[in-house]
């Protein structure tokens, strides 16, 4: 009973300290992935309160196996094949060019620096080639680069996982099964690779056929999509490892990309599903690697460590981009802010640990480099990369872009007068027929649900500074605003008015102060969308001396309500029932008028 205890006592701390880090690192605006390695260390190896080995014994590889499995199932629900073509052919340069750079150059550091034996060198840096989109996508969130540069960063951060995840698994079967020699691990490795592609693309093809097909044919309930798909994913890789050694990590990768690319298939609940999923898998995964970290291995690597920390950001990084981008027509400002973007994350550390257990004390040095390498590169990028983006002329020190939530008709017409006045613009919706619309009108518009954490990943941030809510649901907006306070800054997150049912109500639940309230409070969105269903419509017009705001009125009516105001700097201010501009002499002011005043004044 005190064993199973303790055992319980274990796995509540991993949770507990896991989603702890997350709440805290989101509270102090820092890496997560910090906080999440700083605890494992301190539950682990420093006061000792966590002790895997004891915990789960030899559940413990195939536990880490599982994890990583399904976490990349969760990165492949994301790739799709038209955003993948969207940034050219930089990114598959990237991902083969740059790839194998990394490998050699990492390779030649660890054998050089590190001192450790060719196979293990060759391992290393095969292991070392990901990065991850859980450090990269929040370190784009942050810097919100402009141009080419953010989808680039992006895509390469989630297709490289499953690429750099699979090299290291057929790298490490030629490690273990090619001891006779070069030639040997050769043909281990061709042969490893040609069986590991055949079972993972047919078992993984195949099973995404038959989710498809299931939920095609709505065979499985709404309640139960997300566990038959957690359940399908489970077996493929069991099924898939047992056919051939580790294809289980390509299997689900395969199945998670021919998911994301059916058009015929809803998937949203799997989604929502992967992304709850995904914290807790990630957060409990590295307090569990850091706690089984022991920390006199980074004391045996010496100057050693920071020394080969060095080549990874100062050699490595910088000549895959190059190389691989040689022919590209990204400019030199852009090549350098991507060579200055390559952290590692939690698939480098599950790899490398999955690894070293089965290497034994021939991968001792495994561990700790690849742990001083995820921490060094999240604190040097973190720290550094967005000085450096502001310095390069990647990211705007006060964009004034506009993201928009919501497509409906209304939305489209604001979103149009702002982007006829040269403010960038973006959309995002949960109702594909007002994206499509929202496309064929030359409208950058995005199909995603606000609230997930898939909007993030589907919309280009460079530029944009402000965010507008204007969905007709207050409870949504309200919520909206609140997330995307984090990202832009509360001064410039908007949402309309609520309807005097709802704000009562959102006053005595606290969500009123959610947000700026737009234009004015009696424009809810009923209101909005009543004006335009009655033919009103959104002009902006250039204020001199000789027609001020007042004949603006006088000409279009005393309901024409100013939306916005721009200077000659093009700076955007957004009205506001607490900050009513009077439009100046000199601005331009983009106003909704009514149908009968235009009428009038006809």
């Amino acid at each position: 009973m005190e064993h199973a205890e303790r055992i319980l006592l274990g796995l509540s701390s991993i949770l507990v300290l896991g989603i702890g880090a997350q709440w805290i690192a989101w509270r102090l605006k820092l890496p997560s992935i910090l906080l999440l390695l700083a605890f494992g260390f301190l539950a682990g190896p420093v006061s000792g309160w966590l002790d895997p080995h004891a915990m789960f014994g030899e559940l413990l590889f195939p536990l880490i196996s599982l994890c990583v499995g399904l976490i990349l199932f969760e990165g492949s629900l994301g790739l799709k094949f038209e955003d993948v073509r969207g940034v050219g052919g930089s990114l598959q340069s990237l991902l083969t060019v740059g790839v194998l750079v990394t490998w050699c150059v990492v390779a030649l550091a660890a054998r050089w620096i590190l001192g450790v034996e060719w196979p293990i060198a060759i391992l290393l840096g095969s292991m070392l080639t990901v990065t991850g989109p859980t450090v990269v996508g929040p370190l784009l969130r942050h810097i919100r680069p402009t141009g080419r540069t953010g989808p680039i960063a992006r895509w390469e951060g989630i297709v490289i996982d499953p690429v750099g995840a699979i090299l290291a698994v057929l790298t490490f079967e030629a490690v273990e099964l090619g001891s006779g020699g070069l030639s040997s691990a050769f043909t281990a490795g061709l042969l490893g690779l040609i069986k590991t592609a055949i079972a993972s693309g047919i078992i993984g093809w195949g099973a995404a056929q038959f989710l498809a097909y299931s939920l095609k044919r709505h065979a499985v309930p709404d309640h139960l999509e997300s566990p038959v798909a957690l359940m399908i994913v489970v077996a493929v890789f069991v099924a898939s490892n047992h056919l051939q050694h580790e294809a289980g990590l390509l299997t689900v990768t395969v199945m998670g990309i021919v998911l994301a690319n059916r058009r015929d298939v809803d998937v949203r609940h799997i989604l929502e599903f992967k992304e709850n999923l995904s914290v807790l898998l990630i957060s409990s995964l590295f307090i569990l690697l850091a706690a089984r970290v022991d920390l006199h291995a980074f004391e045996e690597l010496g100057w050693r460590g920071p020394l080969f920390l060095a080549a990874v950001i100062l050699i490595a990084r910088p000549l895959s981009v190059f190389a691989a981008t040689l022919r590209s027509r990204l400019r030199l400002s852009e090549k350098l802010f991507l060579a200055w973007l390559a952290p590692r994350g939690i698939v480098a550390a599950a790899v490398a640990s999955v690894f070293a257990l089965r290497l034994g004390d021939d991968g001792a040095a495994l561990v700790p480099a690849t742990f001083l390498v995820i921490v060094g590169t999240v604190v040097v990028y973190g720290l550094t990369a967005f000085p450096l983006a502001r310095r390069l002329g990647l990211a705007v020190a006060n964009p004034q872009g506009v993201l928009i939530a919501s497509a409906h008709p209304g939305a489209r017409a604001i979103a149009a007068a702002l982007k006829a006045e040269g403010i960038q613009i973006a959309l995002i919706d949960s109702n594909r027929d007002h994206v499509h619309a929202a496309n064929l009108e030359g409208l950058d518009a995005a199909y995603a649900n606000v609230l997930s954490d898939e909007a993030l990943d589907r919309i280009e941030l460079g530029g944009l500074g402000y965010f507008l809510a204007l969905t007709p649901n207050s409870e949504v907006n309200s919520l909206a605003a609140l997330r995307f306070s984090e990202l832009f800054g509360r001064s410039n997150v908007f949402r309309l008015s609520a309807p005097p049912r709802v704000s009562s109500r959102q006053t005595a639940s606290g969500h009123h102060h959610r947000g700026n309230v737009l234009f004015d409070n009696a424009l809810t969105f009923e209101e909005l969308d009543h004006r335009f269903e009655a033919g009103a419509t959104i002009k902006a017009t250039h204020l001199t001396d000789e027609f001020t705001w007042d004949d603006f009125q006088r000409e279009h009516g005393e309901s024409a309500t100013p939306l916005f105001v721009t200077d000659a700097a093009h700076k955007l201010t957004i009205v506001t029932p607490d900050n009513p501009t009077l439009p100046k002499s000199g601005e331009r002011v983009i106003a909704l008028v009514d149908a009968a005043a235009q009428v009038a004044s006809a």
